[in-house]
């Protein structure tokens, strides 16, 4: 008889990708999902990771074995979800992914009005790129995600990926306090050419957004520092190494020496929540969303 927690660990390895990762996803310790493994090894008398480099990859008989234990887990929500609706108060425990700004904006408000509300409730939030939380929800590896995506790259929704609006964050164009631009209310997109600026590396939808929208414009931003949290970049412009893009959410008070100035057409990105079709009876999972939607008609632009 397979051990369903076991299984649940290689099902994570797999999703994630490294036993660090999947540990973190779970709430375990690595040595904890290692050993998870490790039994799950003697039981099928099969080796189901193998070292390369500093991580580890599944063997094949683990990526057929990683299949099986989805389809269970989604076995086990179905179940777990039919007793909690006849139950009809919220209650267990919801894994929530969230991209960074989110994190630290939108959900201590959110979860903290959650605990309040439903005590029976165990709502976990792991902070995650918000491309791959989308899929970490289609694979269910979490029950939900809050993503977002920009006004010139809308967010795919995978089959069987429910999502609801939370709200639209602005963002503003930040300055150095002696930069040329610091007394304007607002600038054109187009005026922009010639600056240095300080944005996410690539790959991540902010870096992405900037190249796409500044090339519109008519040129290519020349990219002089990368960071990947926001405040990093707001000191690198308090420092006058150059200029940034940086949503609301989360940002904070600017500190001494940095301006925000509007842009024109302002740039905007929608935020969702989003969870698998077969979570949307759970009384856990509506009561997240609405939690999360609440708190964004509290910090976010309504549309």
């Amino acid at each position: 008889m397979l051990d369903l927690q076991r299984l649940r660990a290689l099902h994570a390895v797999s999703v994630h990708g490294t036993v660090g990762a999947a540990a973190a996803a779970l709430g375990y310790t690595p040595s904890a999902v290692s050993q998870q493994i490790a039994k799950l090894e003697r039981e099928t008398r099969t080796v189901l990771l193998e070292r390369e480099g500093r991580g580890v990859r599944l063997t094949d008989e683990a990526l057929q074995l990683a299949a099986t234990a989805q389809e269970l887990l989604a076995i086990v929500e179905r179940a777990e979800t039919g007793i909690e609706e006849r139950r009809g108060v919220p209650s267990g425990r919801v894994t929530v992914a969230a991209f960074a700004s989110a994190a630290r904006g939108l959900l201590p408000a959110a979860l903290a009005g959650l605990a309040e509300l439903h005590p029976a409730l165990d709502v976990r939030m792991t902070e995650v790129d918000p491309h791959l939380s989308v899929d970490l929800v289609a694979k269910g590896a979490v029950d939900l995600a809050v993503a977002h995506d920009w006004d010139i790259a809308p967010l795919p929704a995978p089959a069987g990926v429910e999502q609801a609006a939370i709200g639209t964050d602005l963002c503003d164009l930040l300055v150095p306090a002696g930069h040329p631009l610091a007394e304007r209310e607002s600038v054109r997109r187009e005026e922009l050419g010639g600056e240095r600026w300080v944005s996410q590396p690539p790959g991540r939808v902010c870096h992405d957004w900037l190249l796409r929208t500044m090339r519109a414009a008519g040129f290519e931003p020349e990219i002089a520092h990368q960071a990947d949290e926001n405040p990093t970049l707001v000191a690198l412009v308090a420092a006058g190494l150059g200029v940034a893009v940086i949503p609301r959410l989360g940002r904070g008070s600017l500190p001494q020496g940095v301006v925000a100035v509007g842009l024109d057409p302002v740039p905007r990105r929608r935020l969702y929540a989003l969870w698998r079709a077969g979570s949307s009876r759970r009384p856990a999972v509506r009561a997240v969303v609405a939690a999360l939607r609440e708190r964004g008609r509290a910090c976010l632009v309504s549309e």
